[in-house]
């Protein structure tokens, strides 16, 4: 390696942008929420729908870094469409997160893997720094790594961390503001690979560095419109096989590689017992055992989300109860109090009372991820994937699904092959994601007895956790019908490293359990606040003066009731002959067959906007339809008497038959509207939508007609 021979300094820089890169599994994130804490946001990069993080921290007095944590990647020829993004931001400097700075994040415990990407970044000539993350890790197993003569080699500055523990992150912080060194010359000598190529590529378009044309050859597909027809056409006669040239230039890089790490690091002698991780990996991924541990994990999950959730969820209901009492003696009677206790404040109650649920739920996710124990489960899921035309990188969408299909939905980009993509981007949306779970929980709160056990199972936990299986199946169906008809001959591979198993980093958690449910609870707190005011017009008012005819004939019929009878009975007609009242009517002999009737109806189309609006849709209805604000929700649901049979509406057969069809329904406009952006076509979302509705509607049929 030659030495540098010039620097970049950004010392009296007031703004930084710094891009976070690295290989998958090699700390890149919990960096990422190390330096910035909570002063992040959650976007999309420009044009594409592949999550974009990006936070800010104060690196000196008059200095203020914006962090892009981006998507990880092995090597600058993208294999998928996250890869992609990264391998646009770093390399092309007209793109708007173009950085000014680039903190590689290695893995220091398996160097040689990642310096391949060092290697590559370099060679484009941009400021970069080298971290070396879970040095940690090296100490704990008695290995030396020289930074020093690492930093030679490379020709940019090293930095050993330890993202997790703190460590050295003051340091990292403090080497932005000092003179970076650029690299003279490339890594390696791309020309040697593809003279001729090279030469014609730089002929017509103005490239940095051999390495630039080198990239452009194999990223053709990749490039600008314009600037593809110039190159294209300078290629012509040319035949390449950019396969032999990405595996030659590979090798020449670890040739390099290879002396580097040999002179930098100094390696204990390898113990012969096996590591604490392997002895683990042996049960965690038997082909037996691995899947028996996992569905113990799930049941441990959904029983837990219901013990611990109990309190704090009465808490609430108890807390929205008194806001109703004290919000009706304060305020005048009138449509502004009415619109208050009956609509706002009913409709907000039925959706932050599952707060809690859904917090455990991000945090039993969160666990797993940081623990890296959901990699194993990609691992071991792999081969009974293929089997339904999927693989096991298709696991994470499907299991991020459990929390929200739409970034599980974005996470699909992963997946280079086509036809498993889509096959992922179709089923995806049946995992019953947190939005479900306040649907589940009220209506197995009303068939199903908190105190009801088997042995020291909780019932409502295993019907709960049934219900998710229920949801996994079936998307393992449906994958399997759209793995005949739709056809690829793309060939399809898996490459997945497993990570060494750690304790969670608990900030990490307490980090994501605090941004899911704070979109939680604004993206559905916004919707259900308009749908709650909307529905509270609709049951508060009615045509003509069918109000006043109602109150005139129990006037008249005083003598019969006693005086909260009368008011009962007046209010519950007054919701049936209201605007509301009229279209549940209209709809309700289309869902009669399902054991539903006309609120039940109102409550289904309200929450296509999205399906935990139906708690807040009931909690409306049920809040117009009755006097007392003394109850819950699911007091007021459970009270509920149906006029034909004289039976409670809300019996197993009705219960059971409305979590099936929300189980399978695709009643989520944001996820349809996603489904769009990413297929770029609206045949893709009509399907879905319409062979999620086919399959909820008979599913629903069959579960009532078997169960009433």
């Amino acid at each position: 390696m030659e030495p540098n021979q010039s620097f970049v300094h950004f010392s009296e820089n007031h703004y930084l942008k710094v891009a976070l890169v690295g290989n998958p599994n090699s700390g890149k994130s919990t960096l990422f929420n190390v330096l910035t804490g909570l002063n992040q946001k959650t976007g999309n990069f420009p044009g594409v729908t592949v999550d974009k993080k990006t936070g800010s921290a104060k690196i000196s007095a008059i200095a203020t870094a914006e962090f892009i944590d981006l998507p990880g990647t092995y090597s600058l020829y993208p294999k998928s469409l996250d890869e992609q993004v990264a391998c646009e931001v770093l390399c092309d400097a007209d793109n708007e997160d173009h950085p000014h700075v680039t903190i590689i994040v290695a893995d220091a415990s398996n160097l040689k893997r990642n310096l391949f990407l060092v290697s590559q970044i370099n060679d484009p000539k941009i400021p970069v720094i080298l971290a070396l993350n879970m040095i940690d890790m090296v100490e704990k197993k008695g290995d030396v790594i020289d930074t020093v003569r690492l930093s030679e080699k490379l020709g940019v500055k090293v930095i050993a961390i330890s993202a997790r523990e703190k460590n050295g992150i003051e340091v990292l912080k403090q080497a932005l503001l000092q003179p970076l060194s650029i690299p003279a010359y490339d890594f390696i000598d791309v020309k040697k690979i593809a003279p001729e190529a090279i030469e014609k590529v730089r002929a017509v378009k103005n490239c940095k560095s051999d390495f630039s044309a080198f990239q452009l050859i194999n990223n053709l597909s990749e490039i600008k419109t314009e600037e593809q027809k110039q190159v294209v056409k300078a290629l012509s006669k040319l035949i390449i096989d950019r396969n032999q040239l990405q595996s030659i230039e590979s090798m020449e890089r670890y040739k390099v590689i290879n002396r580097i790490v040999d002179e930098c690091v100094t390696q204990k002698e390898a113990i012969q017992t096996r590591s604490f991780t392997h002895r683990l990996d042996s049960l965690l991924t038997h082909r037996i055992w691995g899947y028996v541990i996992f569905l113990g994990t799930l049941f441990l999950i959904f029983q837990s989300i219901f013990f611990l959730a109990a309190y704090p969820m009465q808490w609430i209901e108890n807390l929205f109860v008194l806001l109703s009492t004290l919000s009706s003696e304060a305020l005048p009677p009138g449509e502004l109090s009415n619109l208050i206790v009956n609509g706002i404040l009913a409709g907000l109650s039925g959706v932050v009372v599952f707060v809690p649920q859904i917090a455990l739920l991000f945090a039993f996710i969160a666990i797993l991820e940081d623990t890296g124990y959901m990699t194993r489960v990609s691992f071991i899921m792999d081969k009974l994937m293929r089997k339904f035309g999927l693989n096991g990188r298709s696991v994470i969408p499907l299991v991020s699904g459990v929390a929200c299909a739409v970034p599980a939905i974005m996470s699909a980009r992963t997946i280079s092959n086509w036809k498993e993509r889509m096959i992922t981007i179709m089923v995806t949306p049946l995992m019953s994601c947190s939005a479900r779970l306040p649907v589940y929980t009220l209506l197995i709160s009303l068939v199903v007895p908190q105190d009801r056990t088997f042995g020291i199972f909780n019932y409502q936990g295993i019907i709960l956790m049934a219900l998710y299986l229920i949801g996994f199946i079936a998307a393992m169906g449906a994958a399997l019908v759209f793995k005949l008809i739709l056809k690829a001959r793309e060939k399809s591979y898996f490459i997945m490293e497993l990570p060494v198993y750690r304790s969670p980093q608990w900030k990490t958690v307490g980090l994501t359990i605090y941004d899911k449910v704070k979109v939680f609870l604004w993206d559905a707190g916004k919707v259900i606040i308009a749908i709650s005011i909307i529905l509270w017009f609709l049951t508060s008012h009615a045509p003509e003066d069918r109000f006043e005819k109602i109150e005139k004939k129990y006037t008249s019929e005083t003598a019969e009731y006693t005086s909260e009878e009368r008011q009962s009975k007046i209010e519950s007609e007054k919701l049936e002959a209201s605007y509301a009242g009229i279209l549940g009517k209209s709809i309700e002999p289309m869902i009669a067959p399902l054991g539903f009737d006309w609120k039940i109806g109102i409550s289904l189309v309200t929450s296509f906007a999205a399906r935990e609006v139906f708690v807040g849709t009931m909690a409306t209805i049920y809040s117009a339809g009755n006097a007392d604000n003394t109850q819950s929700i699911r007091e007021k649901m459970r009270g509920e008497i149906n006029p034909k049979t004289g039976l409670p509406q809300f019996s197993i057969a009705v219960c059971f038959s409305l979590m099936i069809f929300y189980a399978f329904a695709m009643q989520c406009m944001s996820t349809l509207a996603v489904v769009y952006r990413e297929t770029k076509n609206w045949k893709w979302p009509v399907i879905q939508f319409l062979f999620m509705g086919v399959l909820a509607y008979l599913s629903s049929l069959v579960v009532y007609q078997l169960l009433k």
